[in-house]
């Protein structure tokens, strides 16, 4: 079973379970909308009648809101050297078809999208807070051989100039 319905200033295809992208709705993640109903196809049944469609309701849960994909916009003139950029991400908001009409969706293939990143966002920072701190002692080390090559450099270069400074002082005492 699946139906047409008008959402977001467009037509979608929609079935039990799907997931949709719609203009931003003013609804918080977890509420329920009904989308308006055009044309509902059960099998070999299709119904596009307007008295039967509204005893099929078609109803829909908000997941979450998001942005699109980025859309440049570049204007040019040739040789006037016109030339303006601009960008535009639409608001966006993702819903999962929850019934249409009898049928219903079953409690395990609700998505919660909400709840997914932060619980993947916890598991990941203590992976990241370690990955630094094993890395630390390695850099120590790196470091260290670095600076013991530049140590006696360093006290070559001050050795050879002593010796020239006792000599430059010996003869302004002469």
């Amino acid at each position: 079973m699946y139906a047409i319905v008008r959402a977001g200033g467009r037509q979608e295809k929609v079935s039990v379970g799907d997931l949709i992208s719609v203009d931003r709705v003013n609804a918080k993640p977890g509420e329920t909308l009904t989308l308006k109903t055009l044309l509902v196809v059960d099998g070999e049944t299709i119904t596009s009648d307007a008295k039967a469609l509204a005893s099929v309701t078609v109803t829909a849960e908000v997941v979450e809101h998001n942005r699109g994909k980025k859309i440049e916009i570049l204007r040019y003139k040739n040789k006037t050297g016109y030339r303006r950029r601009q960008g535009h991400r639409a608001d966006l908001t993702d819903l999962q078809v929850v019934a249409i009409g009898d049928t219903k969706i079953a409690a395990g293939d609700k998505v919660n999208k909400a709840a997914a990143p932060k619980a993947a966002k916890k598991a990941a920072a203590p992976k990241a807070a370690a990955a630094p701190v094993a890395e630390a002692p390695a850099a120590e080390a790196a470091e260290k051989p670095a600076a013991a090559k530049k140590a006696p450099a360093k006290k070559a270069t001050a050795a050879k100039k002593a010796p020239a400074k006792k000599a430059a002082a010996k003869k302004e005492e002469a």
